[in-house]
């Protein structure tokens, strides 16, 4: 699964179910994310955005009490097949949360480095460059190039956030997972994510869950309507933000419910 197969690069999820002791969160999911593009995930809270974002990098059974039913294939092959490492996995998806979480005793260098340590030795200078490289990716190496030793949690909230994206594209993954990424930033600090979100698409494939319909409306190709754990509707975000060909979607999107 070299570079090669970035070009043709195609995450889908095929009737996907998860579960919690049981209980379906998230019912039936059959959707198809093509390369190079970003999908938006919408939908009232507790609708089952995060839980499905999970899914598709093995978290959901990592939670207690969570299986998962039916397929998430990467080039064609399912993830939650038995000879697939989940830790290698969550290389290949790289996965950002709603509140920056950068390691709060490493320094700013270190943060970015982790997950490249883990995958084994590399040289300083191989280090060093895939450093700079992951920070110039998240718009963060001018703001950081002079205090890569210090820590980490002396960076703003926004600064944090493109630290930890940093951080998830260092060993270069195929997709990345954004799960409400400026909840907890300032408007200053959501319009660097969002920028972020069209400059990374040229890289890697992207799904954003997002409460934000403005958000998805500005960042994504494709919009994906959640409610009550299943997918309602997906389409085109222009047209299922204009017209919608479900009732439910539309009065999600014109404030009436949600």
């Amino acid at each position: 699964m070299g570079p090669g197969a970035n070009a043709r690069l195609r995450l889908e999820t095929v009737r996907l179910t998860a579960l919690f002791n049981g209980q379906p969160a998230v019912r039936d999911v059959s959707l198809l994310f093509p390369a190079h593009t970003v999908t938006a995930i919408i939908g009232p809270s507790g609708c089952g955005k995060s839980t499905f974002l999970r899914c598709l990098n093995r978290m959901h059974e990592l939670s207690a009490g969570g299986t998962v039913q039916g397929q998430v294939l990467l080039d064609e092959v399912d993830i939650y097949a038995r000879d697939v490492n989940p830790v290698e996995l969550r290389r290949r998806i790289g996965m950002v949360f709603q509140r920056p979480t950068p390691f709060p005793t490493m320094s700013i260098y270190d943060n970015v480095a982790a997950g490249l340590r883990v995958n084994g030795r590399r040289s300083r200078s191989d280090l060093d460059t895939a450093v700079e490289r992951a920070l110039g990716q998240a718009a963060l190496w001018d703001e950081v190039r002079d205090r890569l030793h210090t820590s980490a949690l002396e960076l703003s909230g926004g600064q944090q956030q493109r630290l930890c994206i940093a951080r998830a594209i260092a060993p270069q993954p195929e997709i990345l997972l954004l799960d409400e990424p400026t909840a907890s930033l300032d408007p200053a600090g959501t319009q660097r994510i969002e920028e972020l979100c069209h400059a990374l698409k040229r890289h890697y494939t992207i799904v954003i869950v997002t409460h934000n319909l403005q958000q998805a409306a500005r960042v994504s190709d494709y919009t994906a309507f959640f409610y009550l754990g299943r997918m309602i509707e997906v389409g085109r975000t222009g047209e299922l933000f204009t017209k919608p060909q479900v009732e439910q979607t539309e009065a999600y999107i014109t404030g009436r419910f949600g």
